[in-house]
């Protein structure tokens, strides 16, 4: 039975744009640089470092200096050149995908933003600041041809594009040190990842990396000032991923630092960018400042005596993990930001050379965070023996006892829940329900061998984890088994179609976000440039449906075949440009199901990809997943307009 109160934090208040968020301090020191609405989307403003900051921005505030006018989608990638003149950020158009490289100069504010990669389906793939070309971005692009990667010069000032390499047709990635080496990553028959350096058009081989203990490349690899070799998270000889220093010469690896428990946090900010580096760098001279490790909270290893005196006086700001960290060339003024489960993305300065610091601002000054809902790490053991970590969260002011409950899986499924701040969460939450994130096998940031033991159990033992979990939270007393539901985006599309399908007696609903109903058409579907990239992951995990007996087991994995044993209503949320899952694995279940009269609802975006950007866009979507989960489980839902 659906309710009401009238005391609900609003679906606009948790999606709405946020005041201001993603601060950044130019290498100069004197300006901020954010992201800010305008015309209900998020736009790149800058502000002088030493002036008033309000609550937020107004419109008639002169010292909030709008530099871009996108009213069409959201800006929510930006940086600085290391020269502080320009800003440079990424745009697509309706989340196909294809970034552009756009530029704006905070010393024009009026001017238009220049498209430095002008090429209508290209795609950005990386973009890197050398200190010893600081007017040019260095870019890999699809220009040549949509399956080849190539690495350009672009010169910020007049846009102008110089080809420096080009893929022979086997490259993944390429690199450029500070001392102008060439470098690339390609890729063996086998998935062994293959580092080459190039000289007038010719590859040298430096080193080699095993592609089961790398599913998506060395990550994270980041070139030396000196230009002699690169910084990279490897398991070498080991479960954890730690840090070490590969030498361009001669391909030797050694250790510069670990964590005897923790890994290297190295893949979860390589599939969602909103997350901090693993590494800290200074922006001008390129040193290495420290390193993160992710357990069930952050620790940060500072690695430079200088950054050592600057950490602890940043950990004193908040009781969260400190995020985001810019500062200027000097290291003296530094603007960083903090994740915590209940006040988000908290921004401040700090003045190391003085030892003070202020608050910048509160992305969502709205939100009491004593009114939002703690969210607490939990270990569950699996029926094989595995411990699950999980995150719950249970709604505030309630007795947590046989309450509603959505079990809520993550995308990837190369990716980690982690605390922290998650506005779908606090939602859930707040109409009612507890919240379980399971970090089921194959997730990544506990271990190869924990990310590894998700190899051919798509549909198996990955959803026996979750499984697991539920039954836990059921034993624990706060779950009602009776009023669950299975929720999640991308791979976590898949899987709640695949507790909907496979195990149906014990979910009441289920909601799928962009996610995959047939597997054999999402390892069709891979984008030209992406196909080889994707060999130690999808081709690994799941199979080649170019294989007969592969492809029937990849079926066999897949909801779309077992659409009849769905009981269950379900609500599927697609964006139609989506390139990563294409719209057809919703389409054809919302067909199966109306075919045979079964509860179904279907949300289709026109102008949204994979994930859903647009504020309106965002509303839209939690307004009716709040409505359906309150028909189906009984929670709370916003009074209707």
């Amino acid at each position: 039975m659906t309710t009401t109160a009238p005391d609900l934090i609003t679906v606009e208040q948790f999606f709405a744009p946020p005041a201001r968020i993603d601060a950044r301090i130019s290498p100069d020191g004197t300006t901020v640089a954010y992201l800010a609405p305008w015309r209900d989307r998020l736009n790149v403003f800058v502000r002088d470092l030493d002036g008033d900051w309000p609550e937020t921005d107004s419109p008639d505030d002169p010292a909030a200096r709008r530099l871009t006018s996108d009213d069409h989608r959201s800006i929510d990638m930006f940086s600085w050149s290391p020269d502080s003149r320009h800003l440079l950020h990424l745009q697509d158009t309706d989340g196909d995908e294809n970034h552009h490289l756009m530029r704006v100069d905070p010393a024009r504010p009026d001017e238009p933003a220049v498209d430095l990669t002008p090429f209508p389906g290209v795609r950005v793939l990386g973009t890197q600041f050398c200190a010893d070309r600081p007017a040019s971005a260095f870019v890999q692009l699809n220009a040549r041809r949509p399956d080849l990667i190539d690495l350009h010069e672009i010169d910020l000032d007049t846009g102008r594009s110089t080809v420096l390499a080009e893929s022979p047709g086997d490259v993944t990635g390429w690199l450029r040190t500070p001392t102008g080496r060439i470098l690339s990553f390609g890729l063996a028959e086998d998935g062994t990842h293959l580092l080459s350096e190039w000289t007038g058009g010719t590859a040298r081989p430096v080193s080699s990396f095993s592609g089961l203990d790398h599913p998506f490349g060395v990550l994270p690899c980041v070139p030396t000032p000196d230009g002699a070799g690169l910084w990279i998270g490897t398991p070498r000889g080991s479960d954890r991923t730690r840090l070490a220093r590969l030498d361009l010469d001669t391909g030797e690896q050694n250790g510069v630092d670990s964590h005897p428990v923790f890994d290297l946090d190295a893949q979860r900010p390589t599939a969602d960018p909103r997350f901090a580096p693993p590494l800290i760098v200074h922006p001008a001279t390129g040193e290495l400042l420290g390193a993160r490790y992710l357990g069930t909270r952050q620790v940060v290893h500072a690695l430079d005596p200088h950054f050592a005196e600057v950490l602890p006086r940043l950990a004193e700001l908040s009781d969260g993990d400190l995020a985001h960290v810019s500062c200027d060339d000097a290291g003296l003024r530094w603007v960083v930001d903090f994740t915590h489960d209940r006040d988000h993305r908290v921004t401040w300065f700090y003045d190391h050379a003085t030892g003070t610091a202020r608050r910048l601002f509160r992305p969502h000054p709205h939100l009491d965070p004593a009114r939002l809902a703690p969210v607490t790490p939990v270990t569950v053991r699996s029926r094989d023996g595995l411990d699950l970590p999980c995150h719950l969260t249970l709604p505030v002011g309630v007795e947590p006892r046989d309450l509603p409950t959505v079990v809520l899986l993550h995308g990837g499924p190369w990716y980690r829940d982690s605390w922290g701040y998650d506005p779908e969460v606090q939602l859930l939450a707040a109409r009612g329900y507890a919240v379980l994130q399971v970090n089921f096998r194959g997730s990544t940031g506990y271990g190869k061998a924990f990310t590894q033991a998700a190899i051919g159990e798509f549909a198996g033992r990955m959803h026996d984890d979750v499984i697991d979990a539920l039954d836990w939270a059921v034993e624990q007393g706060c779950t009602d088994p009776g009023r669950v539901a299975i929720y999640g985006c991308s791979y976590g599309g898949y899987a709640a179609l695949v507790g909907a399908a496979f195990t149906p007696d014990r979910f009441a609903a289920a909601i799928s976000y962009t996610g995959m109903s047939d597997l054999t058409d999402l390892t069709r579907s891979v984008v030209p440039f992406a196909r080889k990239a994707v060999r130690n992951s999808y081709g690994r995990y799941i199979g080649d449906p170019d294989d007969p007996a592969q492809e029937a087991d990849m079926l066999a994995r897949s909801p779309i075949s077992r659409v009849d044993d769905i009981s269950a209503p379900v609500l599927l949320i697609h964006g139609a440009n989506d390139v990563r899952v294409h719209r057809r694995n919703a389409d054809r279940v919302a067909e199966a199901l109306r075919a045979r009269g079964a509860e179904v609802e279907y949300l289709l975006n026109e102008r949204e990809g994979h994930w859903f950007v647009n504020p309106d866009s965002n509303i839209e979507l939690y307004r009716t997943l709040e409505r359906f989960l309150a028909r189906h489980l009984g929670g709370h839902a916003s009074r209707e307009d």
